[in-house]
């Protein structure tokens, strides 16, 4: 009898205990077998040998479930479809009801990040003969141009020699430059060891190396043409030792000097030569739009003193936004002291420099700008809107108006500029050879002849 109540005061403590974690475990099925007098506890696994205990709050989870359907009250078709009246009760949604009560909103549109172009920004198509001509010179003699390399929206009007020169000039009022064309060389190849935001030439920390048959092949270029005013610009190369003042130089010179053998050639010389007589020139100008070299003076006087007639390095922009829009190796002040140097080593060389607008700047940063280059004497500047190249670029943030650039042009005028290009359309090399910044330069070589300084 102990035995027999001892094994069912241990059946009941089972139990109980058994009860108590059903009631507080969210387990839903738990199995209870008797094989005689000891009840022993199982997983509920095997539904054919045992009998299913529910848990209490799932049983009442269903309950509720089921009194919801047997109410009518709201299902999941009722939000995915009209209301009951629109819809027959005794037929099934159909998948033309589902896409009546679906309701499609636009989003919000996000603010534009490239500002629509305004009407006034319009490029001289690139068709003419002479365009065509150029071209392919460069394409033949393997040349690169920054008007291509920098995708310059004007390579149509300065090849072309389109456009009309400004009628205030008194030595050549009406009178027109077409046929004058201006190509802008880029030497030392098509590709930059710097990155700046705004520019869309190439970029590379290891470039090709350089072509010692270049200088030759820009002068013969050069010749083909009949151009009287040429632009040489190039790439940063800061790779090299001397950063490729050496090779600019060289540029130069031979320029200078197949001009001036191409004037004292004869008829037969020039017909072997591939130069046709009308493309004989008296005299040939040459511009320099040169790099910063890293502020290196003395890379700076090798090229100011290689017979070029214009010294040109572009400021780019305001002191205040330099630090976003040109490469780290850039700056203000170093810029600055290219520019007063060129003075310091070649006062017969007119400097220049160029200012691009739009990228955020205001008037007073503009304004302080133009009065830091008179005060290092710097005789020309030119003033453009600048445009994005790729969405990979700085954007545009302003489209400054035709009458707006006029009124700096007037400005910059009266701070004592000698020559002033100022318009949305214009570039550092914008229409370079112009009749009146030749007619400056000849001004200037007749005083520096008359001073006994040639």
């Amino acid at each position: 009898e102990k035995v027999n109540d001892s094994l069912c005061l241990t059946l009941i403590i089972t139990m109980i205990g058994s009860y108590s974690r059903r009631l507080l475990s969210t387990n839903p099925v738990v199995k209870v077998t008797n094989t005689g007098p000891t009840s022993v506890l199982r997983s509920g696994l095997d539904k054919n040998k045992s009998s299913t205990i529910t848990s209490p709050r799932l049983e009442a989870l269903r309950t509720r479930l089921e009194e919801d359907d047997s109410s009518g009250n709201s299902t999941l078709s009722d939000f995915a479809l009209p209301s009951s009246s629109s819809l027959s009760s005794t037929s099934s949604p159909s998948k033309s009801d589902y896409e009546k009560s679906i309701i499609r909103r636009k989003s919000k549109p996000r603010p534009a990040k490239i500002l629509p172009k305004p009407s006034w920004l319009k490029a001289q198509p690139a068709t003419s003969e002479k365009y065509l001509s150029l071209r392919s010179t460069v394409r033949e003699l393997g040349l690169a141009t920054v008007c291509e390399e920098a995708k310059c929206p004007n390579i149509g009007e300065c090849w072309g020699g389109l456009g009309d020169v400004n009628n205030d000039n008194e030595n050549n009022e009406g009178s027109s430059i077409e046929n004058v064309a201006t190509a802008t060389i880029m030497i030392m190849g098509d590709t930059c060891t710097r990155g700046c935001s705004f520019c869309a030439v190439k970029t590379s920390r290891r470039p090709p190396p350089l072509d010692p048959m270049e200088p030759s092949k820009v002068a013969d270029a050069v010749s083909r043409w009949g151009l009287d005013y040429i632009v040489l610009t190039s790439v940063d190369r800061d790779d090299l030792d001397d950063q490729g003042a050496g090779h600019f130089r060289a540029v130069v010179q031979k320029l200078k000097e197949k001009s001036r053998r191409k004037e004292t050639m004869t008829g037969d010389q020039l017909l072997t030569n591939n130069i046709h007589q009308d493309n004989v020139r008296d005299e040939l100008w040459v511009e320099a739009l040169t790099p910063d070299f890293r502020g290196d003076l003395d890379l700076v006087s090798m090229v100011a003193t290689s017979g070029l007639d214009v010294y040109a390095h572009n400021i780019e922009t305001v002191e205040r936004l330099q630090g976003r829009v040109r490469d780290h190796r850039a700056n203000y002040s170093q810029s600055m002291s290219v520019l007063e140097h060129v003075k310091a080593v070649n006062d017969h060389a007119l400097t220049k420099t160029s200012i691009m607008l739009g990228l955020g700047e205001t008037d007073e940063d503009i304004r302080s700008t133009l009065r830091d280059l008179r005060n290092i004497d710097v005789d020309v500047v030119t003033l453009g809107q600048y445009l994005q190249p790729s969405r990979r670029h700085l954007p545009v943030k302003e489209y400054i108006t035709p009458e707006k650039y006029d009124e700096w042009k007037y400005e910059a005028e009266s701070m004592g500029f000698k020559y002033v290009a100022s318009g949305p359309m214009v570039r550092s090399s914008y229409r370079a050879g112009e009749f009146y910044l030749k007619n400056l330069l000849k001004e200037k070589e007749q005083n520096s002849i008359a001073e006994g300084k040639i």
